[in-house]
């Protein structure tokens, strides 16, 4: 059973930046693309950033693209969501997700990951 374990969230003023960490266990997640997603009050929860499962690709939403950065170390079963810039419409729930197929696409779609962390808040002050 895959764990995944979302730290680095908080509060920040419009304009801030944060780090966010989400560490795997249970089993080695090196050959799975990842990603992160996020949720505010009230609305579905969206795509943010995937990463393949050597780095070499990523993906946007283009809400974040050219603001964040997603990352990924193999030797620590460990991704990254590195934010700049915040703004206020970035409040939500960020959540890490373990892609379904090995040597897979770094998919925005929900349905083609399998685990998820229980979550992190980042909350953006105007």
């Amino acid at each position: 059973q895959v764990q995944l374990v979302e730290i680095g969230g908080g509060l920040v003023q419009a304009g801030g930046s944060l780090r966010l960490s989400c560490a795997a266990s249970g089993r080695t997640v090196n050959n799975y693309p990842m990603g992160w997603f996020r949720q505010a009050p009230g609305k579905e929860r969206e795509f943010a950033a995937a990463v393949s499962w050597n780095g070499g690709r990523t993906a946007y939403a283009d809400s974040v693209k050219g603001r964040f950065t997603i990352s990924r170390d193999n030797a620590k079963n460990t991704i990254y969501l590195q934010m700049n810039t915040l703004k206020p419409e970035d409040t939500a729930v960020y959540y890490c997700a373990l892609g379904r197929y090995t040597y897979g696409l770094e998919s925005s779609r929900p349905g083609e990951y399998d685990y998820w962390g229980q979550g992190t808040q980042v909350t953006v002050s105007s």
